[in-house]
């Protein structure tokens, strides 16, 4: 039965992410060229505003704009930075690293899009005192569609709340099986241990530990990156012709039209580039909603920052060691064992208990960064405190589940509800395109009087009907 089942996912799933692969890549470009290029324009002004946003404004909601940001990052920056990018490189040749960097530079604007628009149309929710919003939320408010609201909640709830906290920890088990054989029972007591306090402290707490850990990991990640392309700064260059002579070089990705005239590099890169940085997928919208702002444009610059940390920072330090190795070509290895031995190539035997540890706070992170996104939709759906509490002892029993079996099923059956997912979010971000040109357009204006830009809804009566009062 289960084999059937696994049979019919992947008939769907086959299709659904051809055809997504491109809509996702054709709303960046219609983002890209439609605001002229924002995320080029403004992307010195939004890393100005990360760096300026740790501290709460005058608003009481809400989390910071960084914490939106680390949070959002939690959960891009994960094992596909790792394994995603070795298994990219393995099928597609090093040009594959070329079409992540294309797919990240579009994408930006596409995440710029959905978190602004999170930002528009977040709610205050008055027991909790914090805001939450997201594709959800735009939809029901902006589309007055509901029910694809609950349909876009539900297919992320499974998603990112459940299926994938299970494929986390399943990928920290693994890493500290391999390096110092610890059992999985005991490994999964321990992550069920260390993210039942997180979560049941809500938004607020992953927050916290999502701003403390994320630029840890991310900058121990990046050290050892940038001391492994100091031993071997010769080969620079050699890699970087190597990612560019091969970007263009053509082997068919498969049979079909689309299959027939596109390389397996782009394809490659394209597909992992997406899975690793999320641009339009509309998970990042909901930690984005989550932040106290003066503009909503200033959340979408934030988050389309994200997109690039994730894919040119991140994913280009993978790229960097694997191809400044000697097994990437020829190795039978993938996936994050590929990476493991590249960098054990480059530092020694030590490398592989270093990647082990780093993996464990990517996957760490990524689960709580994950649950944030859940939690938001489902008390979008029903916000009784009960169901909530149901919903977390859920997380955490998927997250033990994970961490003792196989979920080779679960991980496609979270593709295809991701692929659903994306699918809603794409064609809402395009119908309520007309409000990202009004944000940006007022963003601008505003900016051009030398003035901090200050969202005011009375300045905006086409929307009072629509948007919430008490927060523009």
């Amino acid at each position: 039965m289960s084999e059937q089942l696994h049979k019919l996912i992947n008939a769907i799933n086959g299709p659904l992410w051809d055809g997504l692969v491109w809509l996702l890549l054709g709303v960046g470009i219609f983002y890209t060229l439609s605001t002229f290029f924002v995320q080029i324009r403004l992307l010195p002004r939004s890393i100005a505003a990360m760096r300026s946003s740790r501290q709460p404004n005058e608003q009481t909601h809400g989390i910071t704009p960084f914490q939106a940001f680390v949070t959002g990052l939690a959960s891009r920056v994960g094992v596909g930075n790792i394994a995603g990018v070795a298994i990219a490189v393995t099928l597609g040749g090093p040009g594959a690293v070329f079409w992540m960097w294309v797919t990240a530079l579009i994408g930006m604007s596409s995440a710029f899009a959905e978190s602004s628009l999170a930002q528009l149309f977040k709610v205050h929710d008055r027991e909790t005192g914090q805001f939450r919003g997201g594709p959800a939320y735009y939809i029901t408010t902006g589309l007055k569609q509901r029910w694809l609201g609950i349909l876009f909640a539900l297919s992320l709830i499974i998603t990112f709340g459940l299926v994938f906290n299970a494929v986390q920890s399943n990928t920290i088990v693994a890493a500290s099986e391999a390096a110092w054989g610890w059992g999985k029972e005991p490994v999964g007591i321990a992550l069920v241990i260390l993210t039942a306090p997180i979560i049941f402290g809500g938004i607020k707490r992953v927050a916290r530990v999502a701003e403390a850990l994320v630029p840890i990991m991310a900058t121990v990640y990046l050290l050892m990156a940038l001391y492994i392309m100091a031993t071997n700064i010769g080969a620079i260059p050699q890699v970087f012709g190597l990612i560019f002579s091969d970007a263009f070089n053509f082997k068919a990705a498969g049979g079909g039209f689309l299959g027939a005239v596109v390389s397996q590099a782009m394809m490659l890169g394209i597909k992992r580039g997406l899975y690793s940085n999320e641009a339009g997928m509309g998970s990042a919208p909901n930690a984005a909603a989550a932040a106290a702002v003066k503009h909503p444009v200033n959340q979408g610059m934030i988050q389309m920052l994200g997109v690039f940390v994730d894919t040119i920072i991140v994913c280009s330090c993978t790229a960097f060691i694997l191809l400044m190795s000697n097994v990437h070509g020829g190795s039978d290895l993938t996936g994050a064992q590929l990476t493991q031995a590249a960098i054990v190539s480059h530092v020694g035997a030590w490398g592989a208990d270093f990647l082990a540890v780093v993996l464990f706070m990517f996957a760490f992170s990524t689960i709580i960064g994950n649950y944030a996104y859940a939690e938001s939709n489902v008390q979008f759906i029903n916000s009784y405190p009960l169901v909530l509490t149901v919903f977390r002892m859920a997380v955490l029993g998927m997250v033990y589940f994970g961490a003792v079996n196989s979920v080779p099923l679960v991980w496609d059956m979270a593709d295809m509800s991701m692929g659903f997912m994306a699918l809603i979010n794409l064609v809402a971000i395009i119908l309520l395109s007309p409000y990202v040109f009004m944000l940006l357009k007022d963003y601008q204006r505003q900016l051009k009087t030398g003035a901090e830009p200050t969202f005011k809804l009375s300045e905006h009566p086409e929307l009072q009907q629509k948007i919430r009062t008490d927060i523009w």
